[in-house]
């Protein structure tokens, strides 16, 4: 993990940057935020900011988002004063660290605005083979293109086999490409030179460059637009890139690792994606196997949660039910580790036994399919069973919920599904997205529509 620090904060700057340092992560230090944006422009990125309180936080968090610089900003500052740290997190900062620095206060920080883990469960026969390849292409230079379903752990694959290979001491820069919007995809790879488009206050340096030495991963490559992919292409075939507003070609030294949740020899088919540059990115392939087959790993990887979860919200740990164990067996998790996750964070939040019972673990799916049986074994309100009815008389399993449709246009009744899908996800579009099935750029552009509308949709 890459740590910036900005500010001077009394001497205390060094007792911070050595604990990070021992938690394992880089630390740049820059005098103030004009000198912290000179070195995000520039590549020297970070996966985390510290900033003085006395620094002008809005202005510089303002700037980042200007200027479309993702990194999670945390404010620190000497003692705790209340009124620093309510002005900071107004400003747009996670969290507020008083100082002098708390080790462990530092560490939860760093992993909790990070998301970051590194933790590879794989007892399953299913896992393990696909573990044993991984192991074994890692010190190679070849590109690998990871696919399988969303949710599956394709990113926490891409980080092991960074860390296994022989750049594992380089940056790991990661880009989603199906977050990012088309017209701004472009500029996020290959950087952009000053006054090169309306915004372009300064000469930035793209992921290709900030990854010099490392590995960029390309997350669900397959998202990318058509015109897009001819100039990754040229990228991995010539080993070099040009700015957005310049004419001079900068020479690269990259591993690719690219992601999909799609078919992409269908897409090939169709026309949506670029046989060349497939058959560039998918040197080697590791499928990833889905949740539900690789059943054996369940009750390790939801007692990974359970320890997680716990230590994030300050709860003791606790041990997983037998029962609520068997109820996690039985569910299909159509949206993989992901999905378990969520489960396992709503049941530390929610249990009240000594061990995580049966009944705080809430499935999406599996509840109101239990409702949907006990509500088909009920007599008929009418005191007419389903045997004494006409023949030609439909079938209406949930009438309440066919009525409530009645009326309401197909829009309507579309943009709800979606809305709710969404909220389902918890914003994650490309897991919402696939749920739907739907194209991450549809989804896209459904949103946009309705917040033109004036409807409020869930931030990503």
């Amino acid at each position: 993990m890459r740590l910036m620090i900005i500010g001077q904060l009394e001497g205390y700057i060094s007792a911070a940057g050595k604990i990070a340092l021992q938690r394992g992560a880089k630390v740049i230090h820059c005098e103030d935020c004009e000198q912290a944006l000179g070195a995000l422009r520039n590549g020297k990125g970070a996966d985390l900011v510290m900033i003085d309180v006395k620094q002008k936080i809005g202005p510089f968090i303002d700037a980042l988002r200007a200027e479309r610089i993702h990194v999670p900003v945390v404010a620190c500052g000497i003692g705790s004063d209340a009124r620093s740290a309510v002005k900071a997190i107004q400003d747009g900062a996670k969290e507020y660290i008083p100082l002098p620095p708390d080790a462990e206060l530092i560490a939860a920080v760093l992993e909790a605005v990070t998301e970051e883990s590194n933790a590879m469960i794989a007892n399953d026969p299913a896992m393990k083979s696909v573990v044993a390849m991984a192991d074994k292409i890692a010190p190679s230079e070849a590109t690998v293109m990871i696919t399988g379903e969303s949710g599956t752990g394709k990113e926490v694959m891409s980080r092991y086999i960074h860390r296994k290979s022989k750049r594992a001491n380089g940056p790991f820069i990661a880009v989603n490409c199906a977050a990012i919007p088309e017209n701004l995809l472009e500029s996020e790879l290959f950087g952009h030179e000053k006054g090169a488009f309306t915004g372009a206050v300064g000469r930035r340096l793209g992921k290709f460059e900030e990854a010099n030495g490392g590995t960029l991963l390309l997350d669900e490559v397959s998202e990318m637009h058509p015109l897009l992919q001819a100039k990754l292409l040229r990228a991995i075939q010539e080993r070099e890139i040009t700015r957005i507003g310049s004419n001079d070609a900068v020479k690269i030294d990259v591993r690719i690792i690219a992601t999909s949740n799609r078919n992409l020899e269908e897409s090939v088919n169709k026309g949506e994606f670029r046989e060349d540059l497939y058959f560039r990115l998918n040197v080697v392939n590791i499928r990833l196997p889905a949740l539900r087959e690789r059943k054996t790993d369940l009750a390790n990887l939801s007692q990974f949660f359970i320890n997680k979860f716990s230590e994030q919200n300050g709860l003791d740990r606790k041990n997983i039910s037998a029962e609520a164990a068997a109820k996690i067996q039985a569910h299909h998790w159509r949206g993989n580790i992901r999905e378990l996750e969520n489960t396992m964070h709503r049941a530390v939040l929610m249990s009240m036994q000594d061990e995580i019972e049966a009944d705080s673990v809430h499935i999406a799916g599996m509840e109101s399919k239990a409702a949907s049986l006990v509500a088909n074994k009920s007599p008929d309100p009418a005191g007419v069973s389903s045997a004494d009815k006409p023949a030609n008389e439909p079938s209406v399993q949930n009438p309440g919920g066919v009525e409530a449709l009645v009326g309401r246009t197909i829009a309507d009744v579309e943009r709800q599904m979606i809305l709710n899908t969404l909220g389902h996800c918890l914003g994650n579009r490309t897991h919402a997205a696939n749920i739907l099935g739907i194209s991450i750029r549809t989804l896209r552009n459904k949103l946009s529509q309705y917040r033109e509308e004036g409807i409020d949709v869930p931030d990503a």
